[in-house]
């Protein structure tokens, strides 16, 4: 459960796991006999969808549809305590460092040789490359550091390993991933090493697609861009969370960068490289923030037009700095400025989305759904972003590119047909 990160850590697992047990990924049977969650701690929805889960298989074990639940990760992580006493029907809790320890629970050593290789849940052609764990930032909101701990990066030459093995798997598209891309590399070698690290990447046949999730804006590495601007692999698009852009509210989410600094990054990140796709987050209703802030905030997504964009409503996490903080803008506020900054973002979308009609793509092939090949271009990471339908009536084949010119558009889909050429 939650995010890519969590999805990685799960995979890590299964390989291992796979050495003495068959193993399913989120199945539809609910006959296993053995049951492990990894669950998110992030935010409120999200902990509660880990925590009916844990509550649905708990209650199957007391049927004897299963012997042994286990709970791993974020939220076993950031409540064990409290969690081994409220839900006895588990077995038991592991932390997101735990992995060795849920293994010799059942009765297997960690194969240090396997660390590099998993069984991969996502379609064949696309996966997540986490590069470093934990987090050195301290945000106001944000509790990641105090479950996952400090940065860790790992060594470029393990990661090149790993992308190769991905590789060999049938992988085209590599997704970087971390709490804090832009720190990579700053505790093994005392240098932002993001931008070396691409340059090695980049250079791996069989690899078509790179791209970037969780870049963070304060003292961002511009030699970052000029890697990006320069392969033609790595995609034009960055996943760069903002949050916000009053000054006095980023100051107090302790983010280390002010409104008119990230409007001056935003600026270059479209200069450096042309036809760049951004996509941000941010956060609304945070403690403090008037009426006044928040109009500053619609303005700037209004003026800077990104190309994908989420909106989260604030949510007061247990030992964050901003805990301590007055929760002082209703549920019903948040959830206004949440739907009136959507509601924006879906004619911004809608226009970019115009822009793009007659326009031809290299566009990758996810699956078949009813009537359509779904694809994506480079300017869209999957899941979460634009996708491109195209009509059935050829047969593609999935994970292969095609050239793919967009013949209609809607606010957050395009439609397109395959090129003759």
């Amino acid at each position: 459960m939650g995010c890519s990160k969590n999805l990685v850590d799960s995979e890590q697992l299964m390989r291992q796991l796979n050495e003495k047990y068959e193993i399913l990924h989120e199945s539809d049977k609910d006959d296993a006999d053995i049951v492990i969650i990894n669950t998110c701690g992030f935010i409120a929805d999200a902990k509660q969808e880990s925590i009916d889960a844990i509550l649905n298989y708990s209650e199957s074990k007391k049927t004897g549809r299963h012997k042994r639940v286990y709970v791993m990760g974020c939220l076993s992580k950031r409540y064990k305590k409290e969690l081994t006493e409220e839900m006895p029907e588990v077995d038991a809790f592991f932390g997101v460092n735990d992995i060795s320890e849920l293994l010799q629970t059942l009765d297997i050593d960690l194969k240090k040789e396997l660390l590099g290789e998993r069984m991969l849940t996502t379609p064949k052609h696309y996966a997540y490359l986490k590069i470093a764990e934990g987090c050195n930032r301290r945000c106001s909101f944000c509790a990641i550091p105090l479950i996952r701990g400090n940065n860790i990066s790992k060594p470029i030459e393990d990661l090149v390993k790993e992308a190769e093995w991905l590789r060999d798997q049938g992988v085209k598209e590599l997704i970087l991933i971390a709490q804090d891309l832009t720190y990579y590399g700053m505790d093994l070698y005392k240098k932002r090493k993001l931008a070396e690290l691409l340059e090695k990447l980049a250079q791996i046949n069989g690899i078509e697609w790179i791209r970037l999730h969780y870049a963070y804006p304060a003292s961002f590495p511009m030699d970052v861009l000029n890697v990006m601007a320069k392969y033609e692999n790595i995609c034009k698009y960055i996943d760069i969370p903002l949050q916000h852009i009053n000054s006095d509210i980023l100051a107090s989410m302790k983010r280390n960068i002010d409104g008119s600094k990230t409007k001056e990054l935003i600026s270059k990140m479209r200069k450096i490289v042309p036809g760049i796709a951004i996509r941000t987050t941010l956060i609304v209703g945070y403690p403090g923030e008037t009426y006044s802030q928040f109009e500053e905030l619609k303005r700037f997504v209004a003026e800077s037009k990104f190309e994908r964009l989420g909106v989260f409503t604030y949510s007061p996490e247990e030992n964050t700095s901003a805990y301590k903080l007055k929760d002082n803008v209703s549920a019903k506020t948040k959830e206004k400025r949440q739907s009136e900054i959507m509601e924006l973002q879906q004619l911004i979308s809608a226009e970019l989305n115009m822009q793009k009609l007659g326009k031809t793509y290299k566009t990758i092939i996810d699956r078949k759904e009813g009537d359509y090949w779904i694809g994506r271009t480079e300017f869209d990471s999957p899941e979460v972003d634009t996708e491109v339908l195209i009509s059935s009536e050829k047969n593609l084949v999935i994970g292969n590119f095609y050239q793919v010119t967009i013949n209609n558009t809607e606010d957050y889909d395009l439609y397109g047909k395959v090129s003759k050429s």
